[in-house]
């Protein structure tokens, strides 16, 4: 693929919102989540699935049928391969993002997949090979700036997925805003008089 193709080689959606529990479940197996990443690049088939992720073409096949009932697969187009037809499967969006998942009440399906916890397991080999680029920070600000701090990030994500492909290593971006418990100084004002902050 050259610098000038699009990323991936299909049309689709910009963005998928899933707003079922079986979808939300479709994305929570790490198997599906790897396959949905290849996708960013380019449609492929079962073979070509099977081949880049080392498992078995029936396993793989099962993992695609799940996503594709969910919606977050189609088939982008066709080949006639020995007269059978060969699938090209491709994403349904490029940024998937979690819509209304779940009833109140029901703990048998996330809300979102932890991709942070997924990242922290990946980014283990490159810490020890001290190729790991990271920060953490942590800023008190109103729920509003949050939300509009992490739509600009968003873009900077899907400016991250469209990049050309090309070299021989696949980087790992991963990204996160989420409250915390971490301390906060009391109002300078309620310090200097002694009152304790609200």
């Amino acid at each position: 693929m050259t610098s000038k193709s699009p990323v991936p080689d299909y049309d689709l959606d910009e963005r998928m919102e899933l707003t079922s529990a079986d979808q939300v479940r479709a994305i929570g197996h790490p198997l599906r989540t790897t396959i949905l990443g290849l996708l960013h690049e380019r449609a492929a088939t079962v073979t070509e699935m099977s081949t880049a992720v080392g498992r078995p073409k029936s396993t793989v096949a099962h993992h695609v049928n799940v996503l594709q009932r969910a919606g977050l697969l189609q088939v982008v187009r066709t080949r006639r391969v020995r007269a059978i037809d060969e699938r090209y499967y491709g994403r349904t969006g490029r940024t998937i993002t979690i819509g209304v998942a779940r009833h109140p009440g029901d703990p048998t399906v996330p809300v979102c997949v932890n991709g942070l916890s997924v990242a922290a397991a990946e980014s283990v080999p490159a810490h020890e090979d001290d190729t790991l680029y990271s920060t953490l920070r942590h800023v008190r600000i109103p729920r509003e700036r949050a939300s509009e701090f992490w739509r600009r990030v968003e873009g900077l994500v899907r400016e991250f997925t469209a990049l050309p492909r090309s070299g021989d290593t696949v980087y790992g971006l991963a990204v996160g805003l989420y409250p915390t418990d971490q301390p906060v100084l009391p109002d300078p004002d309620a310090a200097a008089t002694g009152e304790e902050s609200p």
